[in-house]
Parts: structure tokens; C-alpha cells; sequence
């Protein structure tokens, strides 16, 4: 799944075990869910009733169960669900029900138990289908004329499946699922399997009956149903369609374009085939919680991510849809062939996917120079990893509502760049033979941890599991310290380990077994293993820069003594784009620590006009850190000199890249324009604003005349200069887009206005309906963080925010004031997200409201330095 990863290996046992939910090998009374595990089904036999004007449902199911010994009692899951009948072999069970558990209990009559053995539960039952993007599901929208649909949609992941059947839903308890559901005739419905019959209901009504899936767990389960056109196409010998809503299937043809590439390349790589009779992937037009969910054989997308119209899309979106298709086919594998036994391990899934995304998407599209620019992702995960706040990859998950939580930076980005980094020592083809093995033993049951590093050790004959234990099972980031000395003729680089943190004194002091590539600008290359006593690394001669994490491909910091750093500014240049990306970001997260000034950093960002830097990497590194320090500087009287520093920096890029786009340059160029032209407009360059605002009234009356990468950021910068016509022109754009792409382009670009009338609009807009629900609080946030009033948004969501959550999900109840408080740096907003009654209302609440308090604190004293140290800087350089 994008927001915005055992059980006993094969697929004979249905039994839990033990090293699902960690190390312990006494066979446990309960499942990390809490269930007991004396029964457990094996398969779901489904019918759902839909009626979707009174938008409630009636279900039936049979399931068969497997008791291990003899029970009065049989609990499983349920969520806002009214159970009104169960049997089990025929006699009837007394039913009730807990709604703060979400569970039911069916009592067997006294005196009586169910015997050890095979059995069959009967249920009948009826519930909601509510509009909130969780679970069951109906989704309102317009299509491309205007007219109102109604979707149906499912999203089970976390624990949602309970919503639309009892069920035991726990990613280790798998199970078969035969689904028939009734739609109305005119809807085309789409599962995990082929329709297998289609039977005609009463009220212009119909069943429709799905193939039995393959074992698989509860939340991977999927039905979509609406007025649905599609493309269709073939990976390999495997049929694959594209659905979007009737009159919007063109658009999905670059999406499975992308699938019928990647699917062979896929089954090669895995070497396991694709294991199920097609696959499908669904555009969900809006109110989708998830960017994309990988449910086996029926992939759900947020229609941005999946849908491409080469007139209205940005290149933008063309590299996302393909990332994102990518990262889900990649689940078919990772996640729902093998699955992990609990939500301890939902890295497996998500940091796994996370690299396979980037490793595809590279391999078809070599252009894009996918790899250098993951030093973004790097970036994100290490910024939350370095707070007190962090947690291990591999973490105890109590309870769905902690799970929920889990799937963050350090799931996924942090997860995704360690997989990358073992691949790196390992090499290509030792990785992937084990990666092979691990599919092949684990196939239809679930895994762990363990299990992995246990097929790559097998596959390697190194002790894998020594390394990767250290960066998974422990929080944070190593930090590798360099000191050079010249003994004779050679280098000597002494290399010791701490732990990088930001604001965070009483961390504790962890090592890790670190793989360190060290390396000139001219190819000569070490490796070592670095632990916890200091390494030793001598290159020949004394006047060549030595770079630490040569290639990016390590997940650790380096600081350099000053001689090291000397030279490295020297050659800067002479190092390829990853590498002078990451000694960019090294050297502003040493500022950001405390551990060097910020002139290190600034010093190296001021010469990237003399070195004639081009590369889209390094300079969308500096474009993201420029943003941060003018965050930083807001307010001040050093504000300004600081934008035309910083204007000083990319004005050579505009000249290289101007405004219009040429045929013939590099996808890079289409992607890094925009970005430059965006943050000139925020800098404050006139030109760039003059000429953004002339095109943007142009396009408002001929939308052809502006190509589609120059959209947003035109848009952005009419925005955030925008009066009151040119607000209510933009906002007029956003009611009457279909689609979510253009409606998040243009509500970010309102979010860019800083008149404070204006902002209080832009607020309420994004909890009116014209945004979709699932996308609520990600446009709070960025109204928050836009606007420079970040303070007065806290205080306006804070007052309005029991209309806002009538449209939340469970997820986003728990994320939308630490979204909107984390843009802060008021240590009063920390202390009252911490001790509003939402953030304690569960573990994923929590967990939320305590890293966002943690990132105002640590934002404060950072904030307190940059401003002194910009300020002497800009001095002493004579930045006027």
C-alpha cells in the first residue's frame, strides 16, 4: 500500500504459530490480535447484498474452521457490523458483540462445546456501507460530463475486511474466499478472480460470482463496482486491465503499458510466476484513503496515481503512475504470495515494494535517473529516524491501531534503503537468488524477518542476517566520523561510528555493522564492515578527496574532519551526482544536529554555479533545503538577502532551462524545470512571477497554451500572488475538475497564498467536498506549511475540527492535528497536540501526536540557529 509489512512456511497449515508475532516457541493462547487460537479458518464463502440507495448491506457467509481442541466459545472480528443469526454445523450460537474490541463472541448452549475437528460456521448479517474511505465503501463523483456516479469500493488494510464480513482479519490467519456480491445490473464488478457466473436479482439487480482466490490473507480481499470501462492487454500470458470510470479508460493505457512490461520482468526476477488467472488495476475517482493498495489480482489506485492524460497530465504524474504501479505489482510477490505473519514486519511488504518500484521503474526507463534521486527518500526517512521519536523497522505492534501508524518513513523509505544498501554488498545476482528462495519456501503461508535474511545468507554464504539485524531490529542512523592523516605518501582515513540524532541528548548509544564503499573521484575503491572498534582505510597519495558512501547506497550519515571536507569542496565536481547529492544532504543534516555550521553547507550550495552543476539530483536536493532555510527565515529581516542569495543559486538554471519545453531534452530537464521556475516564483524573482502570472491568464482562457509540466507551477505562483479574482478563478478550476490530479494542483497553489483572509478559505475549501476525503488532511497540512501561518491554521482546524473528521477514516482521524500542529514551531501547539483527547484515544493516536510535538521542538532550536548563522554568513560573504 502507498498513504502519502510468519507463519509455518507453505500453505498446508492453517495453525498460528509463534514466530508470527516474533521469537517466543511456546505455542501462544492468542493471535497478535488478540483472538484465541484454538479456531481458524481455512475458507470464506461469501454473499453480500449491496443496495446502494439506502446504502446498507446484508451478508451471508460459511466458513470453514479447523478446531484444535474443544471450545463453548468462537470470537472472531466485526466492525460496525450486526451479526442476527450464527450455526455452527447447524446448531444455533448465541451472539454477542463488542464494538471497542471490535469482535464477536458465539456461546455455544450450555451444556455443549465444539468439538476438536473440521467444521462449518454459518452467519447472517447486515450493516453500513458509509462513505468514509475505509472497509466498504460508496464513492460519489462526477464524471468527465458533469453527471453524479456512485462507486462501490472496498479497502481492507489494516483491519477493515471486518466491515464488510465477520472474519478472522489477521494477515496470518489465511484463508480461500469464494465472493458473490449484488450490484446493480448496470455496474460492472471487479475482484480478486474472474467472474466465474453472473445471475440476475430482483430490482434491476444482479449477483455476481467470483472464482475461488488462492490462500491469502483477509485484508488482501477486494470488490469494486460501478459504471467502469477498461483497457486490456497481456504481461507475459497473463491477461491485465486497466478500469476507470466510463469515458476515462483511455487514460489508463500508459498504466498498463507499464504492467505488461513489468510483469515478465517480475516473474523473472521472483522466479515464481504470477500465480492467479489475470490482473487488474482500478482507478478510484477521489475519495480513496491509500495512494494505491496491492489486493492480489485486483489493485486499487487513487486515480492520480494510475490514470495519465498526455494533455492534462504533468510529467510529473507520468513518473508516479509508473512508480506506483511498479510498487503494487511488486506486492503480487512481496506481501501477498508471501505475507508477514504481523504487522511487526510490514516493512517486509511496504520497504521492500519500496525498492523493487525503484529498480524497475529504472530498468525500463533508464533516463530518469531514478537511483540518484532516491537521495529524496533518503532524506525523508533519516529526517523522522533522527528523532527521539523514531522507532526500528522492526517494531512491537500491540494492537491495528499502532499498526496503522507503522506505515510511515521508516516502513517504507527507511526500509526500502536498507533492502538497497544489502543489495549493494551482496551484489545483483546473490541478492536475487535469494530473494528467489525466499519466495519459493515461503509461497501461500507468511514470513518473517528472519526468514529473509536467512535465503540471502543461504544464497550468499554470508552471514546476512549479523548486518541487517542491527539497522532493523534497533532506531536511528549511524553516523561514520572520518579523520585523514598523510603518512608519507598515503592517506589514512580513520573511521569510528556514534549515532547521528537531532534534539534528541539521551539517545542511546547503539552501534551498528555498517557497510562502508569509500572511494576517489577516480575509481579506487574499499570496502569494509565497520563495527564497533575504529577501521582503517589507506588510499596512495595525499591530495585526492576520499568520499565516504560512494554511491549513496549505505543508510548512514558521514561527518569529515576539515581536512576531508577541504577536499571533497575542491573536487566536488569530480563525483558523480548521487554522491555530490548526498554530501549535500550529509552536510546540512550535520548543521541540523549541531555538529558543524551552517556555513559548511551553504559554502558547498554557493559554488554549484561555478561547477556548471546540471544534474536534476543535486539540484532538487538544494532546492528542497533552500526551502527549509527560507521556512526558517520567515519573518526576519534577513529574509530577503537571504532570496537573493538564493535567487543567485538557480538564475543560471532558468537561463539553461527557460521556459519553453524542447523536444528534444532529457526527461530530467522537463522535470527539473518547474521546480526551478516554482521556487524563483518564492523567492521572490519578479520575472519569473511576471511572466508566470501573464501565463496563467493565457491558460485560463486557453488551457492548450501552456504545457502541462508549467501547469502547477504557474498556477502555484498566481497562487501565492493571487486577489481576489485570481483566487476565485482558481477555485472555480477546482469544482469543476473530475479528476483528483487537477484538483490537488490547484488547491496546492491556493495553499501558496499568505494573505491570512485568503488562507481561511483555502482551509474551509479543503474540508467542503472539493477535495476528497481522503486527501483532507495532507491539504490541511500543506495549507499549514504554504501559507506562513501556520499557527493561525492550528487554531482554525482546532476549532472547526469536529465538522472536518465527519469525513475522516479511522487513519486520518488519528494523523489530523499532528499533520496541521508539525508545521509549527510553538512549543504551546506541541503541548496542546499532545494533550488534545484525540491524540490518547489509541497507540496509532499516540504515536502521531508524540512525533509531532517532537518535530516542533526540534524545528524550534534549529529554526533559532539557522537565523544566527544565515545571518553571519550572508556577512561575511557580502550577500547583500
Amino acid at each position: 500500500m502507498l498513504p502519502v509489512l510468519a507463519l509455518l512456511a507453505g500453505g498446508a497449515s492453517c495453525s498460528v504459530s509463534a514466530h508470527a508475532a516474533g521469537h517466543a516457541t511456546a505455542a501462544p493462547a492468542l493471535t497478535p490480535g488478540g483472538l484465541p487460537t484454538t479456531v481458524v479458518p481455512s475458507a470464506y464463502r461469501i454473499s453480500v447484498d449491496t443496495d446502494m440507495k439506502a446504502l446498507v448491506l446484508n451478508g451471508h457467509e460459511e466458513i470453514d474452521l479447523t478446531v484444535s481442541r474443544p471450545v463453548g466459545q468462537i470470537v472472531l472480528n466485526q466492525a460496525g457490523l450486526k451479526l442476527e443469526a450464527a450455526s455452527v454445523d447447524g446448531t444455533a450460537l448465541q451472539i454477542s458483540q463488542d464494538e471497542t474490541a471490535q469482535t464477536a463472541t458465539l456461546s455455544v448452549p450450555v451444556p455443549g462445546q465444539v468439538p476438536a475437528g473440521r467444521h462449518v460456521l454459518s452467519i447472517r448479517y447486515s450493516g453500513p456501507i458509509p462513505q468514509t474511505p475505509n472497509g466498504i465503501y460508496y464513492d460519489d463523483y462526477r464524471d468527465q460530463k458533469g453527471r453524479k456516479k456512485r462507486m462501490l469500493v472496498t479497502q481492507f488494510e489494516v483491519a477493515d475486511a471486518r466491515r464488510m464480513f465477520p472474519s478472522w482479519d489477521e494477515p496470518g490467519l489465511k484463508a480461500t474466499y469464494q465472493l458473490s456480491v449484488r450490484v446493480p445490473r448496470a455496474y460492472t464488478a471487479v475482484s480478486n478472480m474472474p467472474v466465474s457466473s453472473v445471475t440476475k436479482a430482483a430490482g434491476r439487480t444482479k449477483y455476481v460470482n467470483f472464482a475461488t482466490t488462492p490462500r491469502m490473507s483477509s485484508y488482501l480481499l477486494a470488490v469494486v463496482a460501478g459504471d467502469l470501462g477498461a483497457v486490456h492487454g497481456k504481461g507475459g500470458s497473463t491477461p491485465i486491465n486497466v478500469y476507470a470510470p466510463a469515458g476515462e479508460e483511455k487514460t489508463g493505457e500508459y498504466a498498463l503499458g507499464a504492467a505488461t512490461d513489468i510483469l515478465p520482468y517480475y516473474n523473472q526476477y521472483f522466479g515464481v510466476p504470477y500465480p492467479l488467472p489475470k490482473l487488474d488495476l482500478l482507478a478510484i475517482p477521489g475519495n480513496y484513503e491509500a495512494g494505491a493498495m496491492e489486493n492480489w489480482g485486483a489493485m486499487t489506485f487513487i486515480d492520480n496515481a494510475v490514470l495519465f492524460d498526455p494533455k492534462r497530465s504533468s510529467p510529473e504524474t507520468r513518473e508516479w503512475v509508473y512508480l506506483v504501479v511498479a510498487h503494487e505489482m511488486a506486492h503480487q510477490w512481496s506481501g501477498d504470495l508471501v505475507t508477514m505473519g504481523w504487522w511487526n514486519d510490514i516493512w517486509l511488504n511496504e520497504g521492500f515494494a519500496s525498492w523493487m518500484e525503484t529498480k524497475a521503474t529504472n530498468h525500463f526507463n533508464p533516463g530518469w535517473e531514478i537511483w540518484p534521486r532516491q537521495h529524496s527518500d533518503r532524506e525523508a526517512a533519516m529526517a523522522l529516524d533522527a528523532q527521539s521519536t523514531t522507532h526500528p523497522i522492526q517494531q512491537t505492534i500491540h494492537d491495528v491501531s499502532e499498526a496503522s501508524s507503522a506505515f510511515d518513513r521508516i516502513s517504507y523509505q527507511k526500509g526500502e534503503q536498507v533492502i538497497r544498501m544489502i543489495e549493494n554488498w551482496l551484489g545483483e545476482d546473490r541478492f536475487r537468488d535469494g530473494m528467489r528462495g525466499y519466495m519459493k519456501a515461503h509461497a501461500y503461508g507468511n514470513a518473517t524477518s528472519d526468514d529473509l535474511w536467512a535465503a540471502l545468507s543461504q544464497a550468499s554464504g554470508q552471514d546476512i542476517g549479523s548486518v541487517a539485524r542491527s539497522f532493523v531490529e534497533q532506531p536511528g542512523i549511524p553516523q561514520v566520523n572520518v579523520a585523514r592523516r598523510c603518512v608519507g605518501d598515503t592517506t589514512v582515513l580513520t573511521l569510528t561510528q556514534s549515532r547521528f540524532t537531532i534534539h534528541d541528548p539521551h539517545a542511546a548509544a547503539l552501534k551498528w555493522k555498517v557497510p562502508v564503499i569509500a572511494g576517489d573521484a577516480g575509481g579506487d575503491v574499499r570496502k569494509i564492515l565497520l563495527g564497533k572498534t575504529p577501521s582503517t582505510l589507506r588510499f596512495a597519495g595525499c591530495d585526492h578527496a576520499i568520499k565516504i558512501n560512494l554511491g549513496e547506497n549505505g543508510y548512514y550519515r558521514t561527518r569529515y574532519d576539515a581536512a576531508s571536507l577541504a577536499l571533497l569542496q575542491k573536487e566536488f565536481a569530480s563525483f558523480g551526482p548521487a554522491d555530490r547529492a548526498n554530501l549535500l544532504g550529509d552536510e546540512f543534516a550535520m548543521f541540523q544536529s549541531g555538529q558543524a555550521s551552517l556555513k559548511d553547507y551553504l559554502s558547498l550550495v554557493a559554488n554549484l554555479p561555478a561547477t556548471h552543476e546540471n544534474d536534476i539530483a543535486v539540484w532538487q536536493e538544494t532546492i528542497s533545503h533552500l526551502q527549509a532555510l527560507d521556512t526558517m527565515m520567515m519573518g526576519t529581516p534577513g529574509q530577503a538577502r537571504f532570496h537573493d542569495f538564493a535567487r543567485s543559486v538557480l538564475q543560471g538554471q532558468m537561463q539553461r532551462l527557460g521556459w519553453n519545453v524542447r523536444a528534444d531534452e532529457p526527461f530530467t530537464d522537463t522535470l527539473l524545470r518547474p521546480k526551478v521556475i516554482d521556487v524563483l516564483g518564492q523567492f521572490g524573482d519578479r520575472a519569473v512571477i511576471a511572466e508566470a502570472q501573464a501565463r496563467f491568464e493565457k491558460y485560463l482562457k486557453t488551457p492548450s497554451s501552456l504545457p502541462t509540466s508549467l501547469v502547477a507551477p504557474v498556477a502555484t505562483i498566481a497562487g501565492r500572488e493571487a486577489d481576489e479574482k485570481t483566487y476565485a478563478q482558481i477555485e472555480k478550476v477546482i469544482h469543476k475538475a473530475p479528476d483528483t490530479e487537477r484538483k490537488l494542483r490547484f488547491f496546492d497553489a491556493l495553499a501558496a497564498s499568505h494573505d491570512m483572509a485568503l488562507t481561511r478559505r483555502t482551509v474551509a475549501l479543503a474540508y467542503s467536498g472539493a477535495i476528497p476525503n481522503g486527501r483532507i488532511v495532507r491539504a490541511l497540512a500543506i495549507v499549514a506549511r504554504e501559507s506562513g501561518h501556520p499557527e493561525e491554521v492550528w487554531d482554525i482546524v482546532l476549532k472547526n475540527q469536529d465538522e472536518i473528521r465527519k469525513r475522516l477514516s479511522p487513519w486520518s482521524q488519528e494523523t489530523l492535528l499532528p499533520a496541521v500542529a508539525g508545521e509549527t514551531v510553538n512549543p504551546d501547539i506541541a503541548k496542546a497536540v499532545l494533550s488534545n483527547p484525540s491524540s490518547t484515544s489509541s497507540r496509532g493516536s499516540m504515536v502521531s501526536a508524540r512525533q509531532a510535538a517532537d518535530k516542533i521542538m526540534s524545528n524550534a532550536e534549529i529554526y533559532a540557529r539557522a537565523r544566527t548563522q544565515m545571518g553571519e554568513w550572508m556577512q561575511e560573504n557580502n550577500v547583500k
